[in-house]
This record gives C-alpha cells, sequence and structure tokens, in this order.
C-alpha cells in the first residue's frame, strides 16, 4: 500500500516519528496521512527526495501536486489517496495535524519497515475498513460534514 511504502521511504532516511493516519471515515478528501518530522532543512529536502524520487522510478508513481519548501518548514506531497506531510518539529507541533484528525485510526509500524520491491507498481492491497465510526462534528452527522475529493492538495502554511 502507498502509505505504507512513504512510511518505510522516510524511514530510510531516518524521519522522527512517523505517523500513518487512516481517514477514510472522516474525510473523503483522502484515505491517508503520512506524516514525518526532519530536524532540519536538509533533512526535509532529504526525505522529500527519497519519498518523490523512489516511487517515481521503481513505480512509477508522481504526485499529482506538491506545495511547500523545506526553507519553509512544512513539504506536502498529494498522491491523491495519500498526503505526505513533512514538518519541521516546530511546525508540527503548532499545527498538530494529529490532534486534529484524532477521530482517524493510527495505523501502527508492525515491525522493521517492508523491504522495498524494485521496479514495478506500488502494491496496491486494500486496507481492512476501519472499525472506529467518526465523531459527528457540532451536532451534525458525519455525512453532513463529509466534502467530495477533488484533485487540489491542501496548502501548506508559509
Amino acid at each position: 500500500m502507498l502509505a505504507l511504502l512513504c512510511r518505510d521511504l522516510a524511514d530510510n532516511k531516518k524521519a522522527d516519528n512517523v505517523v500513518v493516519l487512516d481517514v477514510r471515515n472522516v474525510s473523503s478528501v483522502t484515505d491517508f496521512f503520512v506524516v514525518a518530522s526532519g530536524s532540519s532543512e536538509p533533512h526535509l529536502r532529504a526525505l522529500e527526495s527519497e519519498i518523490r524520487d523512489r516511487l517515481r522510478e521503481e513505480h512509477d508513481t508522481k504526485p499529482t501536486h506538491a506545495e511547500g519548501t523545506a526553507a519553509g518548514r512544512w513539504i506536502v506531497i498529494d498522491y491523491f489517496d495519500v498526503i505526505v506531510h513533512l514538518m519541521h518539529p516546530e511546525v508540527r507541533e503548532k499545527y498538530d495535524l494529529e490532534g486534529l484528525w484524532s477521530d482517524a485510526l493510527k495505523i501502527q509500524a508492525a515491525g522493521p519497515p517492508a523491504p522495498l520491491k524494485k521496479k514495478g507498481k506500488a502494491e496496491s492491497k486494500p486496507m481492512p475498513k476501519p472499525t472506529a465510526k467518526p465523531k459527528a462534528l457540532n451536532g451534525t452527522s458525519p455525512k453532513q460534514k463529509t466534502v467530495k475529493k477533488s484533485r487540489k492538495a491542501p496548502t501548506a502554511a508559509k
């Protein structure tokens, strides 16, 4: 699955605190967020390069959109069903995506990263459906708060 592959690629470059959030039950904009921290501008650039280059070269997968720079301390790479957030720890703490999406299920790492396959498409094994039901927001049902998926990625804060 692409989200787990992105997590593994971030781990390859020593990203800090890599989290995969399954947001399928709380958002229709995307299916998964991968959130990872890089300790410096060069580290954020290395994380971005690892993910973008390896997915393009080995899995023929390109993002639909990307925003932000290492200098801005927040990089967003949108693969439509997976949105990768690479953030400096201070920016990550300030915007608290995990807190904002606290109704999402966290996909825990099951041991060391899986070995990466050479050449070919990224695996597309279906993920099991989450068991947690989304909470109602402001007294409305989750369906009333659902937004249709669009091809635009969320913009990173500047």
